[in-house]
């Protein structure tokens, strides 16, 4: 009897045994790993915080190991002529903003900054050239004193990157230069 006890024992331990065995070789052949937290790299700050190489330029430019570059957006203040924050206001791009190929101005002006419902809106390249021009348009009722919001999408050539000026002009149909007016300030063209 006690030899029958002892066999059942050892098959108990052995069936144990197997069934840990069994529950490893499970957990080895059907765990997932959790997915790396390596952070995609997306801004000059992503590309800087992950190591990559800084260059000392201006602005500064991180390039990944994939050959990305981001450049360091620099927060800068626009340069206003015959006008003042009272009355056009860009919210984007900021200046100094790091943009794409094709991005859209948005801010809101006073109704007397548009003409029919528009004023124009260049890109000038580091030398000073129109590499592209937009529209603002009134959003709302623009024949007003009142701020009135705008957009305007651009498109840059594809073959352009660096920095680049946003000029926003009051339109002025009566051609006279004492009524010109405009605000504009930096960017970095860049993917």
């Amino acid at each position: 009897m006690q030899e029958t006890n002892s066999k059942k024992t050892v098959g108990i331990i052995v069936v144990i045994v197997l069934l840990i065995c069994l529950g490893f070789v499970s957990y080895a052949n059907f765990h997932i790993p959790e997915k790396s937290s390596v952070t995609p790299i997306l801004s000059f700050d992503d590309c800087a915080k992950a190591g990559n190489p800084v260059l000392e330029s201006y602005p500064r430019q991180c390039k990944t190991s994939d050959g990305r570059t981001f450049a360091e957006e620099i927060q800068q203040k626009p340069t206003y002529m015959n006008a003042s924050a009272d009355m056009i206001v860009v919210d984007n791009p900021f200046p100094g903003a790091v943009v794409g190929k094709q991005f859209s101005v948005t801010g809101k002006a006073r109704g007397t900054w548009f003409f029919e419902a528009s004023f124009p809106i260049n890109v000038l390249d580091k030398d000073g050239k129109v590499i592209a021009s937009g529209i603002g348009q009134a959003l709302t009722e623009w024949t007003t004193t009142d701020f009135v919001a705008f957009k305007s999408d651009i498109k840059v050539p594809e073959s352009y990157i660096g920095p680049a000026t946003l000029v926003l002009k009051k339109d002025n149909p009566s051609g006279l230069e004492e009524k010109e007016a405009s605000v504009s300030f930096p960017i970095t063209i860049e993917y």
